[in-house]
C-alpha cells in the first residue's frame, strides 16, 4: 500500500527529489536535495537535505524515499556521496549499494554550500 500511495518524482530543474502523496491530492510530503560534482569517475550526486513533513513522519518515508533516489542515482550511473546524515547512516545498512557510494572530501561540501546560497 505505501508503494503505490507514495510516488517519488525527480525535478532536475530543482535539484531534488519529492515524494508525493496521492491520497491527499499530489501533496509533498518529503524531499532529498543535492547537487552534481564532476568526479574523477563521473558524475557525483551529493546527497545532503533528506525532509519529511511532521504529520508524516515515523512511516518509514524517509527511507522509502531515499531508496528510490539511491536506485535512479545508480541507475544513472553516478557515484552516491552521502553528506546528510540521514543518508549517511541509512547507506551502511544496505551494503549492496557500497560499490557506488563515496565518502564526502572538501570539495563535495563546498558544491552544498554554494548550492545553499
Amino acid at each position: 500500500m505505501t508503494e503505490k500511495r507514495f510516488h517519488v518524482e525527480h525535478r532536475p530543474d530543482e535539484q531534488r527529489y519529492v515524494l508525493i502523496d496521492r491520497t491527499a491530492d499530489g501533496r509533498e510530503v518529503g524531499e532529498e536535495a543535492y547537487v552534481d560534482v564532476d568526479g574523477d569517475g563521473g558524475t557525483e550526486r551529493v546527497l545532503f537535505h533528506t525532509a519529511i513533513a511532521p504529520d508524516y513522519g515515523s512511516q518509514g518515508l524517509a527511507s522509502l524515499l531515499v531508496e528510490s533516489v539511491v536506485d535512479d542515482v545508480v541507475t544513472r550511473g553516478y557515484t552516491i556521496v552521502p553528506v546528510c546524515p540521514y543518508v549517511a547512516k541509512w547507506l551502511p545498512e544496505h551494503p549492496h549499494y557500497d560499490d557506488h557510494a563515496v565518502d564526502p572530501t572538501p570539495a563535495h561540501l563546498a558544491a552544498v554550500k554554494a548550492r545553499q546560497q
